[in-house]
C-alpha cells in the first residue's frame, strides 16, 4: 500500500518537511484532492502536484489504493499462513501461492519458514480446500485472524 521510503546512508529519508507532510496526508487518505493535499502541505496546488510527481519518479510513492472491507466481498474470515516448503520444492510453492487469489499478501521470510500468507477465505471448507493445493510441496501452520488492531501504516519518518 505504501511506497518505500529510501533512506541515505547518514539515515536521512532524503524527504523534507512539505514530502512527509504529503505522504503522511496520503497514508491516511489517498482520496484527498489536491487542492486538500496542497492546503495540508502548505502549497499551491502546481507545486503540491509537482511534489508528486517527483514522489512517484523517486519512487517514494508507488502507488495509490482503497481499504476494502473484505467481508462485504463475501470474506468473512481471514488467516495468517506459514509455509515452509519441502525440500526441492521452494519455487513450486512460491508460483502456488503467487496463483492463489484468495492469497492477498505474501512475504517471504528468514527462519523456520519461508512465507508468511494472509489469504482471505469464505470458510473453514474454503481454506481446507485452498491449502490442500499446497500441502502436497509444504508444511503449514494456520492462524485465524479475530481482528487487527493495527492496520498497515508508516512506521516513523527517520532523521
Amino acid at each position: 500500500m505504501f511506497g518505500d521510503l529510501i533512506v541515505q546512508p547518514n539515515g536521512v529519508s532524503g524527504l523534507d518537511a512539505v514530502d512527509r507532510k504529503i505522504v503522511e496526508a496520503l497514508a491516511v487518505d489517498a482520496r484527498l484532492s489536491l487542492k486538500e493535499l496542497a492546503a495540508r502541505a502548505g502549497l499551491s496546488s502546481p507545486s503540491c502536484s509537482e511534489r508528486l510527481r517527483r514522489l512517484e519518479e523517486r519512487g517514494v510513492l508507488t502507488g495509490y489504493s482503497a481499504d476494502v472491507e473484505l467481508s462485504s466481498l463475501g470474506y468473512p474470515l481471514e488467516a495468517i499462513v506459514r509455509v515452509r516448503p519441502l525440500p526441492g520444492m521452494l519455487h513450486v510453492v512460491e508460483k502456488i501461492i503467487q496463483e492463489t487469489p484468495e492469497i492477498t499478501e505474501c512475504d517471504k521470510v528468514t527462519g523456520d519458514d519461508c512465507f508468511i500468507c494472509r489469504m482471505a477465505v469464505r470458510s473453514m471448507t474454503d481454506l481446507d480446500r485452498i491449502l490442500e493445493r499446497i500441502v502436497e510441496r509444504a508444511q503449514t501452520n494456520t492462524s485465524m485472524i479475530k481482528s487487527t488492531p493495527v492496520k498497515r501504516r508508516l512506521p516513523p519518518f527517520v532523521g
